[in-house]
């Protein structure tokens, strides 16, 4: 196996985490009640699935580099660590 293979291997396992983060992040915010994201003070429900799903897209047909999937990468990193913990905690039932 030369060295090409190897990189290029790494890539599509790479391309392909991506897209299943990107899908995942977008089935959460589809499954989230709109109300939660006016109650956590976020973009709305509708925003989040747009920009979400043409990240995903996005993925799809420019591979890992390309300039509207690495901001597909910033938008998803920040719904994973901002928007989702904050619909969460105004969705969990208060014990």
């Amino acid at each position: 196996m030369d060295l090409f293979a190897l990189q290029l291997g790494v890539a599509q396992i790479a391309v392909f985490a991506l897209i299943l983060v990107k899908t995942w992040a977008f089935v959460d915010a589809l499954v989230r009640p709109a109300d939660a994201f006016v109650a956590a003070d976020k973009l709305t429900k509708q925003a989040w699935l747009l920009i979400l799903g043409l990240s995903a897209v996005a993925q799809l047909f420019s591979g890992a580099i390309g300039l509207l999937a690495i901001l597909g990468h910033v938008a998803t990193a920040v719904y994973l660590v901002d928007v989702r913990p904050a619909v969460a905690s105004v969705t969990r039932p208060r014990r």
